[in-house]
């Protein structure tokens, strides 16, 4: 049975988390990893910089100090961004080393390392003690932080090679609000709630463009035909990507207004630059690192994957929204369910 958790992340993901678990009455510390924020948030007992509006439990601690945050946990949440996962994944291998293993570690990151195209679970082999590869699993699906703070119904995936960790981690977070299903699908969680990140810049690109409701669901099917043609070739379920952590979290990232991702794409379809989009935002994006990981990844696998490439295309490389759309429409005509598209 999981008692004692650690959040590491003091995002908004990692704090909504944070309240879920504490307001059922697990012993729950959240670790920021700046330690003038960690002072803010205990003061305020709110997340002012991330999840205004929500007060902590009396009970959910928080510190800076990792090594007191991971002491005797029973599961140990990463909830970092992608590009700050090795990093704190090592931190806390030093950490670990030679000491009591946790009983679960949990991946609730979204995103593909951008040096080595690794998934996160992948780093975290590399950069954990070798006797946690059994017990890491993946958090994933539909899920917009503020929501799940407002306790809004929500369900999402939990992706283990383990049935024991996937109900252990079920019955972790499982509320009268927050529903928790299980797969073994590790591959394919990660690569759909990468790869969404990615295809909600586009969708965003073409609202704000100007276009219309045709055109974003345009976006969603073809996107998810690259999502599945993808996660197939690394040996993916193909039925993943239909589920929560698939369809599920596409459409609410492409369509919802809380996604930072959709935001982004607005903002470029609007004519603004890159550099101004990302000084303007207290919040990562995780599809703008990911975009340029999946089209090295697309390139390596030769997976053809026309919508990624052309959002990497315009966030890396200045190709005008415009022209990104009159590409895609040019491409030679193809069958829909057949070969690549």
């Amino acid at each position: 049975m999981i008692k004692d958790v650690a959040v590491l992340g003091a995002g908004s993901w990692g704090t909504a988390l944070a309240i879920l678990l504490s307001d059922k009455g697990v012993n729950t510390t959240l670790w920021a990893r700046s330690s003038s924020h960690a002072k803010e948030i205990e003061k305020e007992r709110e997340n002012l910089k991330y999840l205004k509006g929500f007060k902590f439990p009396s009970s959910l601690k928080v510190t800076s100090n990792l090594k007191e945050a991971i002491s005797q946990k029973d599961a140990l949440l990463f909830v970092v961004p992608s590009h700050g996962m090795r990093n704190t994944a090592k931190e806390v291998g030093r950490l670990l080393n030679g000491k009591s293993l946790p009983n679960v570690i949990v991946s609730c990151v979204k995103g593909i390392e951008n040096d080595t195209l690794k998934t996160m679970t992948e780093v975290l082999e590399e950069e954990l003690p070798r006797g946690c590869a059994s017990i890491l699993s993946v958090l994933s699906g539909p899920s917009f932080a503020k929501e799940v703070a407002q306790k809004v119904p929500t369900a999402v995936t939990v992706a283990s090679n383990s049935q024991e960790i996937s109900q252990g981690v079920q019955r972790l977070f499982h509320t009268d609000y927050f529903r928790v299903y299980s797969t073994y699908d590790i591959v394919g969680v990660q690569l759909g709630g990468a790869v969404k990140n990615v295809l909600a810049i586009a969708a965003g690109i073409s609202d704000g463009l100007g276009f219309g409701t045709n055109s974003r669901a345009a976006l969603i099917t073809r996107g998810l035909a690259e999502m599945s043609r993808l996660g197939i070739k690394l040996g993916a379920n193909p039925l993943t990507f239909s589920g929560l952590a698939g369809l599920g979290d596409l459409v609410l990232t492409c369509t919802g207004d809380l996604s930072r991702n959709r935001q982004v794409g607005l903002k470029l379809g609007q004519g603004k630059s890159m550099d101004d989009i990302l000084s303007s935002m207290s919040m990562v994006a995780e599809g703008v690192k990911t975009s340029k990981s999946l089209y090295e990844l697309s390139k390596k696998h030769d997976v053809d994957m026309p919508i990624t490439a052309n959002v990497y295309k315009v966030i890396y490389e200045g190709l005008n929204p415009r022209q990104c759309v009159k590409a895609l429409l040019e491409r030679p005509l193809k069958h829909e369910l057949h070969g690549v598209d």
